[in-house]
């Protein structure tokens, strides 16, 4: 099968062509013939040498992709709801790696039924995005309807996925993004207000916004100096959700803040969790978010897509910052024979 491979840690001119051997299924995996792959940003990262995969996944990148089952490993492979898998069935799925590719494996536990009315491509940009939304904002900063929620680089792909669910549960969202326009995209998708971070304190905004009362959750892709900012800007009982250290992994932070206003600052990873782990997100998801999907209160928002072979193309645009969702790569040859 065809791939892209990383020949050697650096810009995006190191992605390649190149064969492989197609995987096979183990017990409880499902064999995928992708028809699409999301690209974010720690493909970006693994693609730098500083995001390797875990021990034991595949070295090609793609960490979600969506298409038709075409084999099932042993154990009766099922979804983390209990549906058995069945060859044919149309899915998406969070992969530890491997979706810059013609064919991927993927535990039964983390694929999902694409949604209704949805394409592959719009399909396989939903795992990466979703899975790292619901368990940061809802599962770990317990976001509850009628609370404030400050969503950090509200154009990117976490971003529109964060804002559209969030306001869809009835939150009131607000965003921060780095200009006029990814302003207006934030409240077209659902914030109550954006912060052009260009020009305005947003610590200052909040304030206004809320009436000095602050904000519940903040998702945070920043990390560095944004850090103290960041608890400035909660109310009591607030949560600050860590996701990503763009502006540094080390701040400098009164403790006596969260110690007088009962602050919780939390974090995580998805990578690196167990197929039992992300199942149980999975579940979540298919339950509260997959309904909001299918009757398109929700959608992913695609910037362009990519044939497979220009995936470097794909990873120059989104490291120009001007991406407004997500990028996507199409599998031709795979979509034309699923046709």
């Amino acid at each position: 099968m065809r791939v892209i491979e990383i020949s050697a840690p650096g810009s995006a001119d190191v992605l390649r062509v190149a064969d492989r051997p197609a995987p096979t299924p183990g017990p409880g995996e499902v064999l995928i013939a992708i028809e699409a792959a999301g690209v974010n940003r720690p493909d970006l990262m693994q693609r730098e040498g500083v995001y390797p995969a875990p021990k034991g996944a595949t070295d090609i990148p793609g960490l979600e992709a969506a298409g038709r089952i075409v084999a099932l490993g042993s154990g009766r492979p099922r979804s983390a709801s209990g549906r058995a898998w069945q060859v044919g069935d149309a899915v998406c799925a969070l992969l530890p790696g491997g979706g810059y590719a013609e064919q991927c494996v993927a535990p039964g536990l983390t694929c999902l039924p694409v949604p209704a009315g949805l394409t592959m491509e719009q399909a396989a940009a939903l795992p990466e995005t979703f899975f790292t939304v619901w368990t940061n904002v809802f599962d770990r900063g317990h976001l509850q309807s009628g609370e404030w929620l400050l969503v950090h680089g509200g154009t990117s792909g976490i971003g529109t996925t964060a804002i559209q669910l969030a306001a869809s549960r009835g939150a009131h969202v607000i965003a921060t993004a780095g200009s006029v326009e990814k302003c207006a995209a934030s409240v077209a998708l659902g914030a109550q207000a954006a912060i052009n971070y260009r020009h305005e304190d947003f610590v200052e905004a909040v304030r206004t916004l809320t009436a000095h009362r602050g904000v519940d959750v903040i998702l945070d892709i920043i990390g560095g100096e944004y850090t103290a900012r960041n608890l400035a800007s909660l109310a009591r009982d607030g949560r600050l959700v860590q996701i990503g250290l763009i502006g540094g992994a080390t701040a400098t932070i009164s403790l006596t803040t969260i110690l007088l206003r009962r602050l919780t600052l939390t974090g995580s990873t998805l990578r690196i969790r167990t197929p039992e782990e992300k199942g149980v997100i999975a579940a979540a998801l298919e339950r509260e978010a997959w309904p909001l999907l299918d009757n398109g209160r929700v959608k992913p928002v695609i910037h362009h897509s990519f044939p497979l072979e220009r995936a470097a193309d794909a990873h120059r645009m989104l490291e120009s910052g001007q991406v407004v969702g997500k990028l996507v790569l199409r599998n031709t040859m795979t979509s034309a024979a699923a046709v």
